[in-house]
């Protein structure tokens, strides 16, 4: 009889454990392949970019079959209170827009930091826009025109039409179909004063993020409760609106106790509601939610009369999304963006 020693039997127990851990782990590499082949896919779509400066020609070609939607920021260098960034416009658009190409799809073009606007010459110097602003809505005027700090973006009427109507052609030829200009007021009005003929010229669909549709498509309801609540995207400069939608981006970069906490002095260059009174976080995730359910209800519709329904495109995938899925989204999107 062979009798195995004390250190043999130790020896082969830890053989059979060695092999027992391998076979295990064979195991446990096989659902993880098995897994991956079966979410690659999925997994992949989610991680293409929606902003165009970051996809690869693969990416783009995945993005715009999905969704030829492009989204075009309309920004500024300028004066926004002495509590918000300077590039607040095209800020505020951008972040909207990525919130609903990751809902809709699209592609998010770079922030336009262009911009017409009022401009009035006193001797030697030009002031533009907010530099000698005139409240319409409280009727409040500047005591002496002065250029405010930091405002760098103007440009003629003319010029702008030329960057925004060659834009539309190169991004026509490039293959959307729809495309949705929103920020600066004065830059989304001259979309709004222009859109027709350019739909006409380069075979697009044109859209702006105010409540009220440029296509006459807008839900009148729709309109009232936003302009009743103030739940639009950029409906005055520094006031409540666009404060509340900067406190939601970008908390870390609103500075509130840059402002006078005496409310019977009314901020420079501010215009709406007194965003130390009105203004919060809260109140911009409230139009922002409000407008991106609105927005992509619309885009989806306009994707389905364009697109043939055998395609699979992210309209008839979304067409019955929830709000409340739409909200996931929209905070899905806006931790991306302020993380």
């Amino acid at each position: 009889m062979n009798i195995s020693s004390p250190n043999n039997l130790t020896l082969n127990k830890a053989k059979l454990n060695l092999i027992s851990l391998l076979f295990l782990l064979t195991l446990i590499s096989g659902c993880s392949v098995s897994d991956s082949d079966e979410n690659q896919e999925d997994r992949a779509q989610e991680e293409i970019p929606v902003e165009y400066i970051m996809l690869t020609p693969t990416d783009f070609r995945t993005r715009i079959a999905e969704a030829p939607i492009a989204y075009l920021p309309l920004g500024t260098l300028e004066w926004h209170g002495e509590h918000l960034p300077l590039g607040s416009d095209g800020m505020q658009s951008f972040s909207f827009m990525k919130d609903l190409a990751y809902e809709v799809g699209g592609i998010v073009l770079p922030m336009l930091y262009l911009g017409p606007d009022m401009m009035m010459a006193e001797g030697e110097k030009e002031l533009y826009g907010m530099d000698f602003w005139l409240s319409l809505e409280e009727g409040r005027t500047y005591m002496t025109p002065q250029q405010l700090d930091g405002s760098a973006y103007w440009v003629p009427d003319e010029l702008f039409h030329q960057i925004v109507e060659q834009s539309i052609k190169q991004l026509a030829r490039a293959g959307f179909k729809i495309i949705v200009a929103h920020g600066h007021g004065p830059s989304t009005r001259h979309v709004i004063a222009h859109w027709k003929e350019w739909e006409e010229m380069y075979d697009v669909l044109i859209y702006t993020c105010w409540s009220w549709n440029i296509r006459g498509e807008n839900d009148q309801e729709s309109s009232e409760k936003s302009n009743r609540e103030g739940l639009g995207i950029m409906t005055d400069h520094a006031g409540m609106n666009e404060t509340s939608l900067m406190m939601y981006y970008y908390p870390d970069l609103v500075k509130m106790e840059q402002l006078s906490p005496d409310t019977a002095l009314w901020p420079l260059a501010v215009a709406g509601k007194d965003p130390r009174l009105f203004a919060s976080a809260e109140q911009g995730q409230s139009a922002v939610e409000f407008q991106l359910e609105r927005m992509t209800k619309l885009l989806r519709e306009a994707l389905q009369r364009i697109l043939p329904a055998s395609t699979g495109t992210s309209a008839s995938k979304g067409a019955a999304s929830s709000t409340s899925e739409t909200s996931e989204t929209a905070a899905a999107a806006k931790a991306a963006t302020t993380g």
